[in-house]
């Protein structure tokens, strides 16, 4: 196990966790940004598995999301708009006329705090933010630490941790872009994907749920036996269609299989395991990712790569019938996503 850190400009550091397995995860204290993770193939061929430009100064204008730490609010927020106990609330509009992951300036753009740690079986940095009282439009001084971990067996895991002093909305999450091939000039469409739930939100025109909760038995939401990708970008759906031809929806989880979401991908022979504690997670296929980018490995293109953005639902701010996402006065906020890799 090793941990080692990099200046790559006067103010961003690059750290690098390692294992004995080969297994390497790159990120910046930048927007607590991955920039790399690099997983073993079959054939013991270390390649990178998420999308991460080639050039760092990128991130600053990134509107992809590459890797960031997403919040206060992971999502889109109706309106940009919200309230609590009658007092209204209003966010930046920075996708139309709706609130997209917390703002322009928002986590993906703090230069985090940084402590490193290391043990005999795992190694890891703590990010560590304070959001003040009115910050973005949200209310509340935030506390927020999110911790990524790499052990020896493989697993890389992102602790979530917050408290406030007011009552405030908080889902946080990791857009990470993943392309289990390992190389960028592949697309995602022959991942294979299961997910344990029967249940997702239907979107309208603007991605914005509606709050109907749809039973996906027997459709192209119905991931549960295990389906590629493919399939929902080819299809016919209404739904897939709204979101430009693939899926970029909330999934409610069962909570029944041991794994919330298992990604498999046959050349390579890689396999992805995710448990969380969240109760669900947007999929989001890459659709709209802009041709020609420069990336680790080759130029972007439509699904180039497949997030997993486990969080809870910013919907709930405007239908009771959804998990919430506010948090207490003085409660603490603690999330856990764990990816698990290895070869099948």
């Amino acid at each position: 196990m090793d941990i080692t850190i990099h200046k790559v400009n006067k103010c961003w550091k690059l750290f690098t966790l390692s294992n004995d397995n080969g297994m390497k995860v790159q990120f910046l204290d930048y927007g607590g940004i991955i920039t790399k993770i690099l997983v073993p193939d079959k054939n013991k061929n270390k390649e990178n598995i998420v999308l991460g430009y080639s050039d760092y100064k990128d991130y600053e204008s990134d509107p992809n999301f590459f890797g960031a730490i997403i919040g206060p609010v992971a999502g889109r927020i109706k309106g940009a708009e919200f309230s609590i106990n009658d007092e209204k609330f209003d966010l930046e509009k920075n996708d139309g006329n709706h609130h997209l992951h917390g703002g322009s300036n928002a986590f993906h753009r703090v230069i985090w705090e940084s402590k490193t740690f290391k043990t005999d079986n795992q190694v890891g940095v703590t990010l560590s933010y304070v959001r003040k009282n009115g910050e973005n439009g949200y209310p509340g001084n935030l506390s927020v630490s999110v911790t990524y971990t790499l052990t020896s067996d493989s697993q890389f895991i992102i602790d979530y941790k917050a408290t406030s002093d007011k009552v405030t909305p908080i889902t946080l999450t990791n857009h990470s872009y993943f392309n289990l091939t390992g190389d960028v000039s592949n697309t995602i469409r022959t991942h294979q994907v299961q997910i344990d739930s029967y249940q997702f939100l239907e979107l309208d025109g603007e991605l914005i749920s509606t709050g109907l909760v749809v039973d996906a038995t027997n459709s192209l939401f119905d991931f549960r036996d295990g389906s590629k990708l493919q399939e929902g970008l080819d299809s016919g759906s209404q739904q897939n269609k709204i979101v430009g031809k693939g899926y970029d929806h909330y999934f409610l989880f069962d909570h029944i299989n041991e794994a919330n979401v298992i990604v498999k991908e046959g050349i390579s022979g890689r396999v992805m395991a995710i448990k969380t504690n969240q109760p669900g997670m947007v999929l989001y296929t890459g659709q709209n990712i802009v041709e020609g980018l420069n990336l680790n490995g080759g130029s972007s293109k439509k699904y180039s790569g497949v997030c997993f953005e486990t969080q809870a639902p910013p919907a709930s701010l405007h239908y009771e019938n959804l998990p919430t996402i506010l948090l207490e006065a003085d409660k603490s906020y603690n999330k856990q996503t764990v990816f698990s890799f290895y070869i099948e």
